[in-house]
């Protein structure tokens, strides 16, 4: 017989965050501890929202999870990671306080729905929003309040730097418990509002090769890996850093092409060599080598994360003319209309002189859609009764 207590429940949506100070390769796979720091860059939701989770309690019914639109992630045990971090920490909160049971009680089932708005392993960082969504939302519902890096690690990686909006470092820290490997913000959302992003999306197909897969196999192959970590990412870390704050673009640019072209370099390096980046990927890599030397300096940057998807970084008086760059040198074979998605980007002429710099024969179809952002903030709860993913008897909600 179903209880007469009332459900307790939370919805909330966490962003992606993009790297341009790269994590590759765990030193502990357990704990889900990096071989190096990173840095990344928060989207904001606005334009990209990639994970809405709904968290609720009773007691009468048991565990029900429902991450993507196949449902393959039912009893993930990095879902279940996170679901036992929050608790621990609910416990000791409750200890804290004389006893006093957490609302609501630990003894509840817990039901999580979850779903992301954005390709699935296609190298574009949704299993980071999906986990950042899942853990904040958690700790919303239990009362748990503090810093959810080590929750958010635990299903992935990357998704501690989705905790944050604006400009975020993941530390690598150096406790073999992993205590000290957490999330801190750099700068926030509005430190830099000339910032702008165009997330170029080539194929959103699952990837070949898992990160998780990837990154092991590096570790174990990869001289060139070890050495980066080592060797390149502190003072990389170092400058990036330098370059946000003072928010100085072209260090910022330049250093995030390099970081990108040596994270791949390390795929190549590893064996068997992995590779991520497909022709129209190195297609778009000259053609911002080109607009850039047209320019005759850094105007615009690419970065790709473990996938052919090319994420752009420039400034706001820049980007309608690279827009029109992109059209011209990959148009898109239908719905011309839907070919740019998020942010109005103003239409532009292309000089004659920018076509003969670019100087490649257009691909067409080979970019499906742009989607224009900015920076943005990190998780928020959500008020919006048609957001929820599960109904008022606490069961997922039939598909649309």
């Amino acid at each position: 017989m179903a209880s007469q207590e009332p459900l307790v429940a939370v919805t909330c949506t966490a962003p992606v965050n993009i790297a341009v100070i790269k994590y590759w390769g765990k030193r502990d796979e357990e704990l889900i501890l990096p071989i190096n720091s990173s840095l990344s860059v928060t989207l904001h939701q606005d334009q990209v929202s990639v994970s809405v989770c709904k968290a609720l309690f009773n007691t009468w019914d048991l565990c029900t999870y429902r991450l993507g639109p196949d449902r393959s992630e039912v009893g993930q045990p990095r879902l279940q990671a996170c679901l036992r971090e929050i608790r621990r920490l609910a416990q000791e909160r409750s200890s804290a306080q004389d006893g006093a049971p957490p609302s609501p009680s630990l003894s509840c089932k817990v039901h999580v729905a979850s779903e992301n708005s954005f390709p699935t392993a296609a190298g574009l960082a949704s299993s980071a929003a999906g986990y950042a969504c899942l853990a904040y939302t958690l700790a919303q519902v239990y009362g748990v309040e503090g810093d959810l890096s080590e929750v958010a690690r635990r299903g992935s990686g990357s998704a501690c730097r989705s905790l944050h909006g604006g400009f975020v470092v993941w530390h690598m820290g150096e406790r073999a418990d992993g205590k000290d490997s957490v999330a801190r913000q750099v700068a926030p959302e509005t430190h830099w509002p000339e910032l702008r992003v165009l997330i170029l999306v080539v194929s959103a197909e699952r990837k070949l090769t898992s990160s998780r897969a990837g990154m092991q196999a590096s570790v174990e192959t990869s001289p060139l890996l070890r050495f980066r970590a080592e060797a390149v990412v502190p003072a990389s870390l170092a400058e990036m850093t330098r370059c946000v704050r003072e928010r100085d673009f072209e260090g910022f640019a330049r250093l995030t092409m390099r970081d990108s072209n040596q994270f791949h370099a390390t795929c190549l390096d590893t064996f068997p060599p992995i590779s991520y980046l497909n022709d129209t990927s190195r297609r778009i890599i000259h053609l911002v080598h080109r607009f850039n030397a047209h320019h005759g300096l850094t105007k615009v940057a690419y970065t790709f994360d473990a996938g052919p998807n090319a994420v752009i970084f420039t400034l706001d008086d820049t980007v309608a003319e690279f827009v029109a760059a992109v059209r011209h040198s990959f148009p898109p074979e239908s719905n011309g209309d839907e070919f740019l998605q998020g942010l109005p980007v103003k239409p532009a002429p292309l000089s004659d002189e920018l076509k003969a710099a670019l100087a490649t024969e257009p691909t067409p179809g080979g970019i499906k859609y742009v989607i224009a952002t900015q920076v943005g903030p990190g998780p928020q709860v959500l008020d919006d009764p048609h957001a929820h993913l599960l109904g008022p008897d606490g069961l997922p909600k039939p598909p649309a």
